[in-house]
């Protein structure tokens, strides 16, 4: 299928998602709960996630959705999907919980197992990220590309995680630069406009967080890695959780670990 004409369509739907999410911010009226796997969820995901329901419903009816607020299918029904949406209604919760503007909606469609189309938007900022297979990637419109890598690598690092964790990971001989930021989703657009050049993640993420990052990375020349250099994949298993992964620009695997 081709994706390219649903593409505006996509970007209007992660732009109303950001503006349900928006009265949340910063506001003493937000609920915070854990989940099972005890990550939050509030009442600023449920409404981006009810947004983007009913907008893929309308738009696509006949393609199912699969969205981290939203229940999850059995494999034995998910394998037999061609074409399905993979959405993160409300990327970097944490973040948004504590106030930082680092959040973001992303929305994703896998053909084939691979996702084709990726949209990120980040509500705060205003910025949007949208990548078609084949066709480019674009920031506000605009063309970017993953940069050429430096002899001392730029590594987007969660606010949240030790850096020693992160270096048990790596070359011990590895000299890079640190940037602290949040929503995964966003650390992964970092790389792809060129202003980091690998995104390491270590914790437990689901394949919501990376389909519409895998989208944009890709076609800005880079890749999202597990930590032996094998690219991640999508709707293989029961399982919807990734494992420990790299998002890189034009660093190899082996520069890294």
């Amino acid at each position: 299928m081709n994706p390219e004409p649903l593409l505006d369509d996509v970007i209007a739907l992660a732009q109303l998602a950001g503006e349900a999410i928006m009265p949340w911010f910063r506001s003493e009226e937000l609920i915070t709960e854990q989940k099972a796997d005890d990550s939050p969820v509030t009442n600023a995901d449920i409404a981006a996630n009810k947004v983007i329901l009913k907008g893929l419903k309308a738009l696509t009816p006949d393609i199912p959705i699969l969205s981290e607020e939203s229940g999850h299918r059995p494999f034995a029904e998910r394998r037999l999907w061609q074409a399905y949406w993979l959405v993160d209604p409300l990327d970097g919760t944490r973040e948004f919980v504590g106030g930082s503007p680092d959040f973001a909606v992303n929305i994703a469609l896998v053909v084939a197992n691979e996702p084709v189309l990726g949209v990120i938007h980040a509500p705060v900022s205003g910025d949007c990220y949208w990548a078609i297979k084949g066709r480019g990637v674009f920031k506000n419109g605009q063309p970017i590309h993953s940069r050429p890598a430096p002899a001392v690598p730029l590594l987007a690092v969660s606010r949240h995680q030790a850096r020693e964790t992160l270096q048990a990971h790596l070359k011990p001989e590895l000299d890079f630069q640190a940037m602290p930021f949040g929503s995964a989703s966003l650390k992964s657009c970092l790389v792809a406009e060129g202003v980091a050049d690998a995104y390491v993640r270590i914790g437990p993420t689901g394949e919501w967080d990376t389909a519409a990052s895998w989208a944009i990375v890709v076609e800005a020349g880079g890749a999202l890695v597990d930590l032996k250099g094998q690219p991640l994949t999508f709707n293989q298993g029961e399982s919807l959780e990734n494992p420990n992964y790299a998002v890189l620009g034009q660093l190899k695997p082996e520069q890294l670990f």
